[in-house]
């Protein structure tokens, strides 16, 4: 009998939490998914070509629309970005700055692999 490994992925909603999201297997390089939060609110969790996570609020600040997981993902001066498919504003994937409006982010999520 052969045993399979999967890895899950988690995000950290909370200072002292930690939520399933999914198999870290699911996730396609340069793609996002979107995952609902216990308290309601979503989290767009992405995986780059060079396998690493990150996760962010899926609502677009500059419309309301929880479309950030549906962005490209690319990088500017070596920073990971998604851009928003509505208006293409580029949001940094490890601070959640908006990388065309200095005044606005998004909130970033702690992940890990376990």
């Amino acid at each position: 009998m052969t045993t399979t490994m999967t890895t899950t992925l988690e995000l950290s909603p909370s200072p002292d939490s930690w939520v399933t999201v999914c198999e870290e297997a699911r996730l396609t390089p340069g793609r996002g998914v979107a995952v609902l939060l216990p308290d309601g609110r979503q989290a767009a969790v992405f995986r780059d070509r060079a396998g690493r996570t990150y996760a962010i609020d899926n609502r677009d600040p500059f419309t309301g629309a929880q479309v950030l997981s549906r962005g490209l993902i690319g990088s500017a001066d070596g920073r990971p970005f998604v851009a928003s498919p509505l208006l293409k504003q580029r949001f940094d994937l490890e601070t959640g700055r908006c990388l065309d409006d200095e005044e606005v982010a998004v909130t970033v999520y702690p992940v890990r692999s376990i």
